[in-house]
Parts: structure tokens; C-alpha cells; sequence
């Protein structure tokens, strides 16, 4: 049955969606796009070079200087290598990273997004391949709408075939972390690689592909969270990239401007913010989720300011409150007291507080470690000499990469002595010397003996590294006994 509207005529079927309109952002040159290059250059050089660097930690542990090594459960930085039960250190890493968004996104809007998000790293790699293939702005867009033909089809397989090989290049440097490079990168093109292997790169190589090679400003504007949570970090004291309307309106080309420059303002509308932009956003209609921050339309407008003998900062990073200043004919603040305002050092306050909690930590640390676990069936055996035994399992954690000395002494617990599985009953004492294994838990089967008439109380078992290094750590415990005295103490 065909809907009609109150004119008894049909209606016409629309869509609730909007087409994507295709970005084609132009070349540009400025203060801004050379940081962004930096930017580029810098974490696409982390990204793709740290795996393949060196680092001597002897003859025991891995040389690759940056490793997350699950089989083993390590996690290795450089000097730093960190257990999993000292993941805490890991969690303060993820904790300040956070923090540190929020302080970026409190100083200076969404800056992360419009310089070091993947997402855009990864687009803006992308677009400059576009470029070296199909050309600047104008030429893409010709380009897109002409048939398809020869040149065309041509010209497409050469980009995507860029593509791809990026995004392989990408997957792959993704698994190096996990395993040794070179002898991972052997195994993968010999086809001894864990299925895991080529599993993670098939992924991450379809999802740069599709994700950085086509959907671009889609994943910022749809999928992306952080432009709806990072409102509620802006206020009238952030830093933004602004369009001073009271300076470019009303707008007027350079011919009717020259005309009658007192009828209009100093944009002439030559779309160049628009053009540069890599979501396609107009800034001139206010910042909205659109708008990354990568200040790309000020170099462009700073540019056609510049030619037309006009100030620059028509486009400019401003605060609402040095807007407001400057629309009443003050002066705006310096940009370093607009960076430092209470939320923003707030922030940077907790960032701090956190950085120095990890890096006291990190200095303090032992490392060696001793657990103890008591066997809880049977609580205790009485010897035929009348003497009481417990059964305890102990666990002596070497986290060097070299051999270590270390000593086992068990402190209270009067007149009691211990051996382990492997030695004979008559070398039990209240000390035992051995070597634990680089990067080694040396699990041990301890035997304690006490006299007869031992009440149950609490005793220690301390460990103690030999070496120059030193370190040392303890183990409260339970002695269990048949007779029910009160524990030490009470």
C-alpha cells in the first residue's frame, strides 16, 4: 500500500543517513603541518624501529630492548624488567596515560587526536601517499569522479597496493614485540610461526587497510569516544583553535572587500580552512566533533593573510575568556599563562604525583622475593621422637639475569630446625645456602621440625641475597601444633 501525505499525494522516501561526502584535504605548508610531520615521523619511527633494538642484560635473559615476553611472563624496557606480580607498575604506566590525556585535552583541546592518535598517523601517512599518486586536492577530485579507465585503474592498484604493503608492514611490527625480531621475522617468512602469528597480522593488516586507507575522519567523527568524553574536559580557559568571527564578519571576497573594506571583515572566504582540513570541517561555524585540533586551517589561513597584507590569527589557539578580551579590544593573556590554569595543574599535579610514586618504587625495589605456602592437610605430623613437623612449600624468586647467592634462616620458633626434600634429616638446621637460577623461581619442599611441647605460634622465614647487590625479604607463617596454646604474644 502506497503512503500518501495530506495532499493525497505519495510521499517521498528520504534516508536517515547522510552520504559521506569525500575528503580530499590539500597540501599545506606552516608551523603547524612541519610539528605534524614531526609528529608523524617520530611515532611511526618508535612504532616500526623498537622492536629491532639491542640491549645486553647477559648471557640469561633476551637482548631486545623492548619486549613483552608471555611465554615467560616478562615484560622488558630497556633496564627495566617487570614481573607479573609487579604488574602495578604497568597499571601506574596505563593510570598516567589517562591523566595525561585529560591534562592535554585541559590544555590544549583535542591535541592528542589531531597529532598522535593512530588513527590519524595513520590517515595522514595515507593522504600523503594519495598525494604522491593521484596528486594535490584538485587532481584527487577530478580523479574520483573521471570513468574508470586505463589510468585510473592503474593509479588505484599502485596507492592500494601502497597500502597494503603498509598495513602488512604495520601488522608485522605489531607480533615483533612479542617474540625475539630477527629470529620471529625468519620464522614468519619460512612458515614456522606460531598460527597466532600470522593470525594478529592478517587482522591488524585488514583493519589499517580499511580503517586508515578508507573510513579516515569516519573512525573520528562515529567511532571514536574521546570527542564525546573530552567536552567535559574544556572550559573557557582552554586552549582551542578558534575562528574569530568578530574580525572575519561578514565576509567578502578580495574584490568587493577592496571595493568597501569598511563593510566587511578581513575572511574572504576563500575556503582554504575547509580545504586543508583532514575531517572536512568548516572552523568557521564553531569547533565541534569534527574538529581533531591540528591547527592545519591556521596555516592555510595565516598563509592567504599573509598574502593579502592582512595580521595573521583570523584562525588562531585561543581561549573563550582571551576571545571575549579581545572582541572588547583588550589583550589577550600569553599562551604559557593560558596553558597553566587550576584544572590543568591539577592534572599535572596527579600526573606528577604518580610518575614519582612509580619511579620511587622502581628505585626501591628488591629483587628477590620469598613466598611461603603451608601445607594444610595434615596440619602438622608428630615425629617418633615426639617432635612436631609442618610441611611447607617455599618459593625463592630470583628477578636478575645472573645466578645469586642467597640464605634461607628461620627466625622465632625456639629449638626449631629445618631441611629440605633433598637433603638427609641430619643436616636439617636453622640455615640453608644455595643458588637460584637467573630469572628463576626456585620452588622448595621445606621440612620444620620443633621440639616437643611447641605451642602453636607464628615464626619467619628470611631471605637474604649474598651477593654485593644485596636484598632481602621475609615470610610470616603459622606453626601448627597439637598443643593448643595461644599464640606467641598473647
Amino acid at each position: 500500500m502506497e503512503m500518501l501525505n495530506p495532499n493525497n499525494t505519495p510521499a517521498q522516501h528520504s534516508s536517515l543517513y547522510e552520504k559521506r561526502k569525500a575528503v580530499y584535504p590539500k597540501a599545506v605548508d606552516g608551523p603547524f603541518r612541519r610539528f605534524k610531520w614531526l609528529v608523524m615521523i617520530l611515532t611511526l619511527g618508535v612504532y616500526y624501529i623498537t622492536p629491532w633494538l639491542r640491549w645486553d642484560r647477559g648471557p640469561y635473559a633476551p637482548n631486545q630492548a623492548v619486549l613483552v615476553d608471555l611465554a615467560n611472563r616478562r615484560f622488558y624496557m630497556f633496564g627495566i624488567e617487570i614481573w607479573p606480580h609487579e604488574f602495578y607498575f604497568v597499571a601506574g604506566l596505563l593510570i598516567m596515560a589517562g591523566v595525561g590525556l585529560f591534562l592535554v585535552t585541559s590544555a590544549v583541546g583535542r591535541a592528542w587526536c589531531g597529532y598522535a592518535c593512530p588513527q590519524t598517523v595513520w590517515t595522514d601517512l595515507y593522504q600523503h601517499v594519495d598525494r604522491l599518486i593521484d596528486g594535490d586536492r584538485n587532481a584527487q577530485i577530478r580523479l574520483a569522479a573521471a570513468p574508470w579507465g586505463a589510468n585510473k585503474i592503474f593509479k588505484r592498484a599502485v596507492k592500494w597496493t601502497i597500502y597494503l604493503a603498509i598495513a602488512f608492514w604495520t601488522g608485522g611490527a605489531w607480533i615483533m614485540y612479542f617474540a625475539d625480531a630477527p629470529t620471529l621475522t625468519v620464522d614468519f617468512w619460512t612458515g614456522q610461526a606460531a598460527p597466532v602469528a600470522y593470525a594478529t597480522v592478517a587482522v591488524l593488516t585488514a583493519t589499517t587497510f580499511v580503517l586508515g586507507g578508507f573510513f579516515r575522519e569516519q573512525i573520528c567523527i562515529y567511532m571514536c569516544p574521546w570527542p564525546r568524553i573530552q567536552t567535559a574536559m574544556l572550559d573557557e580557559k582552554s586552549l582551542l583553535v578558534t575562528y574569530k568571527d568578530w574580525r572575519g564578519e561578514p565576509r567578502g571576497s578580495v574584490k568587493k572587500a577592496a571595493k568597501a573594506p569598511d563593510k566587511f571583515g578581513d575572511c574572504v572566504d576563500c575556503d582554504q580552512c575547509v580545504a586543508v582540513c583532514p575531517t572536512g570541517h568548516d572552523i568557521r561555524t564553531g569547533t565541534d566533533i569534527k574538529c581533531i585540533t591540528c591547527a592545519l586551517c591556521i596555516d592555510a589561513c595565516d598563509s592567504v593573510m599573509k598574502q593579502l597584507g592582512r595580521p595573521r590569527g583570523l584562525i588562531d589557539y585561543a581561549t573563550l575568556e582571551d576571545c571575549e578580551a579581545e572582541r572588547k579590544g583588550g589583550t589577550p593573556r600569553p599562551v604559557s599563562k593560558a596553558l597553566f590554569h587550576t584544572r590543568t595543574l591539577i592534572y599535572m599535579g596527579v600526573w606528577g604525583a604518580i610518575g614519582l610514586a612509580l619511579l620511587f618504587a622502581l628505585g626501591t625495589r628488591t629483587r628477590i622475593d620469598l613466598k611461603v605456602l603451608k601445607d594444610r592437610n595434615p596440619p602438622y605430623t608428630v615425629q617418633s621422637s615426639g617432635e612436631i613437623r609442618n610441611d611447607y612449600t617455599v618459593k625463592l624468586l630470583n628477578m636478575q639475569a645472573r645466578p645469586r647467592a642467597m640464605q634461607v634462616t628461620l627466625e622465632g620458633l625456639p629449638g626449631a630446625k629445618f631441611w629440605t626434600a633433598d637433603m638427609p634429616r641430619e643436616q636439617a638446621s636453622r640455615e640453608l645456602r644455595l643458588t637460584v637460577p637467573a630469572d628463576r623461581v626456585e620452588p622448595l619442599r621445606v621440612y620444620v621440625v620443633a621440639p616437643d611441647g611447641t605451642a602453636a605460634q607464628k615464626f619467619t622465614f628470611n631471605l637474604k641475597a649474598l651477593d654485593e647487590e644485596g636484598g632481602a625479604d621475609s615470610s610470616e607463617v603459622n606453626f601448627d601444633s597439637p598443643n593448643m596454646a595461644e599464640e606467641s604474644g598473647q
